[in-house]
């Protein structure tokens, strides 16, 4: 297995915490193998967190808890769903955790690995192989298809290995999946819930309306168009017309858009389930004079999208605390690593935030997350 080293350059991005830009780190994996080497940038970093945390209503550094490992040495497996931008914030705040146990002489090793595109099936080889191996503490798993998904990590318990979810997609109890914990999101259906209760008040719940989910199977992105069509119910006004899957790609969420804004003349709202859709759908709409028009909501903090946000071109914007599960993820997987269950230490369900930003909002989060001063 090749080792690779963190990245040398900290790009500062922060969603409600801050993405990680790797250089020198194919986007395949990242391998945390060598704290002292990587000191000077660790300590870049918690300057980083400070000031934005010190310059931000929403960005708020975490600290660990009391609980005392009971190992000097860990090495972790993380696999989520595809490389993008989301994960590497979450994998800042994972960055900071490790900071932060290395100063009290805990040394964490971990894979981060994740394919160009998303495969619950590549996913099942990819557990499948760590668990092979036989070196890690503790696998963590962010669920590309629950169904696909579940019965490995319960093969995997099964042969003695101790397995998390995280991230942005989990496999509970109520699915038969014996994962032992899950840090992320847990409220995407309310997320999707609020995005479209933004959406139908603007619209003074009446119009049609069109969504852009994502990936096919991808609890989160399903989870979201449920809570999001449960709302487009509850009024007669509201007309979703319809729904596409754009693979959380920019560029399909962009063509989709554009079919949308072709196939039906009086669209009045589109709403997007992950953090890629915003973008393409944002630009579509500039690009056909739609702006205020066709009213966006949507997930994340793409810097494309925020500043879609501030022009006016994106209505709203959902934005997930990467920082915090990424930090989270870490610090329960020590506690499961020493054989610890959930429970005063530690819930089996964490209880990240998700704040709705709109326009007067956009300035601060492009100074917060990107250092654009305007």
């Amino acid at each position: 297995m090749r080792i690779k080293s963190i990245a040398q350059t900290f790009l500062r991005l922060n969603i409600l915490a801050f993405v990680l830009v790797m250089t020198g780190c194919s986007p395949e994996a990242l391998k945390n193998r060598n704290q002292k080497n990587n000191k000077d940038n660790l300590s870049s970093l918690n300057n980083q967190l400070q000031t934005l945390s010190d310059d931000s209503d929403v960005i708020k550094e975490k600290e660990l808890d009391i609980y005392n490992p009971k190992k000097r040495e860990y090495n972790f497996y993380f696999t989520y769903k595809i490389v993008h931008a989301w994960w590497d914030a979450v994998a800042l705040g994972m960055e900071d955790a490790v900071r932060q146990y290395e100063e009290k002489g805990i040394h964490i090793t971990y894979d981060y690995r994740a394919p160009e595109a998303m495969s619950a099936y590549d996913q099942v080889k990819r557990i499948k192989k760590a668990a092979a191996l036989k070196e890690y503490d503790v696998i963590g798993v962010d669920v590309a298809d629950i169904d696909i998904v579940t019965p490995v990590i319960n093969e995997i318990i099964a042969d003695g290995h101790k397995v998390m979810t995280f991230s942005s997609s989990d496999s509970g109890k109520e699915n038969g999946c014996n994962r032992i914990a899950y840090v992320g999101n847990t409220h995407n259906y309310k997320d999707g819930q609020d995005l479209a209760e933004a959406l139908c008040s603007y619209l003074k719940y009446n119009g049609q309306v069109a969504m852009l989910v994502g990936n096919v199977g991808a609890p989160c992105h399903e989870e979201r168009a449920s809570g999001a069509k449960t709302v487009f119910n509850k009024y007669e006004g509201i007309n979703l017309i319809d729904v596409k899957y754009d693979e959380d790609s920019d560029i399909n969420a962009y063509n989709l858009t554009k079919e949308f804004l072709e196939k039906y003349p009086d669209l009045d709202g589109i709403i997007c389930c992950n953090m890629s859709n915003p973008v393409g759908a944002g630009r579509a709409v500039e690009e056909a004079g739609k702006a205020g028009k066709v009213i966006i909501v949507g997930m994340d903090h793409d810097e494309r999208a925020i500043k879609y946000l501030r022009d006016g071109i994106i209505y709203a914007l959902a934005i997930q605390d990467c920082y915090s599960i990424g930090f989270d993820t870490i610090t329960t997987a020590i506690k499961i690593a020493d054989g610890l269950e959930p429970g005063s230490l530690y819930p089996e369900k964490t209880e990240e935030r998700t704040t709705v930003f709109y326009q007067k909002d956009a300035a601060g989060l492009l100074r917060s997350l990107y250092g654009i001063m305007e």
